[in-house]
């Protein structure tokens, strides 16, 4: 599905990446944790050219995509939520998933996939024509999840998505990124809650200094690294 090769990015003269290379497969969930500064986010941005890609490739079901534009990308199957529940908050729930449907013509296409997005959300449904601000911050996350949706992507790229929601709201939208996945839909996730994101992937990277530093299945886990430095040694 998705193959980063030696990949060095960053923003400006800064370099963040330092030649990392990963892959996501076909209907699989990858994490992507480590320390603030590691270069995580710029992963996904390098992916969706939000960020400058100096050398490596990035290749998407077989097709190169290195510095392809971003409105393009979508047209492709790439989706992306960035970090902080970016919404439009004076537009209601409606208006802002379908601005999520913007390049698509077919209204019975577009229809479809509303209906997709509210049953997985179904509290979007009850609240479409309630404006955006008004939600809380876990609707607004299903909300921005949702609006991604609406493009009806085969790769969808998450940052943070937990972030700032209680346990209880992180334990609901972590079995909807797992329902994601059953759908079909391939998901690359940078997540600060290292236990539970090692927990719902299929395969995790350890992210420092813009290197891998580890990669491994859910037995991933149990290595010293990850305990001790992310997992404060309880697990």
């Amino acid at each position: 599905m998705l193959e980063i090769n030696e990949l060095h990015a960053g923003y400006d003269e800064l370099e963040i990446l330092k030649g990392i290379t990963l892959h996501v497969n076909p209907g699989e969930i990858v994490a992507l944790i480590g320390p603030n500064g590691a270069g995580k986010t710029t992963v996904i941005k390098s992916i969706f050219s939000l960020a400058n890609v100096r050398a490596g490739k990035i290749i998407f079901k077989e097709k190169d995509i290195t510095r392809i534009k971003t409105h393009e990308l979508i047209e492709l199957g790439i989706s992306y939520v960035n970090q902080g529940r970016i919404i439009f908050k004076n537009l209601n729930v409606k208006e802002n998933l379908l601005i999520g449907a913007d390049f698509l013509q077919d209204k019975d296409i577009i229809q479809k996939d509303l209906d997709f997005v509210y049953k997985k959300f179904p509290i979007l449904k009850q609240r479409e024509d309630q404006l955006a601000f008004a939600l809380s911050g876990g609707q607004q996350q299903m909300l921005a999840i949702g609006r991604a949706l609406m493009q009806n992507p085969s790769l969808l790229l998450l940052d943070e998505p937990s972030l700032g929601l209680s346990p209880k709201l992180q334990k609901e939208l972590f079995a909807i990124i797992q329902q994601l996945k059953d759908d079909g839909i391939s998901l690359l996730i940078v997540e600060q809650n290292a236990k539970k994101a090692i927990e719902i992937a299929d395969r995790t990277y350890l992210l420092e200094d813009g290197n891998i530093a580890l990669e491994g299945g859910k037995e991933i886990i149990k290595h010293k690294k990850i305990k001790d430095v992310y997992l404060g040694g309880r697990y």
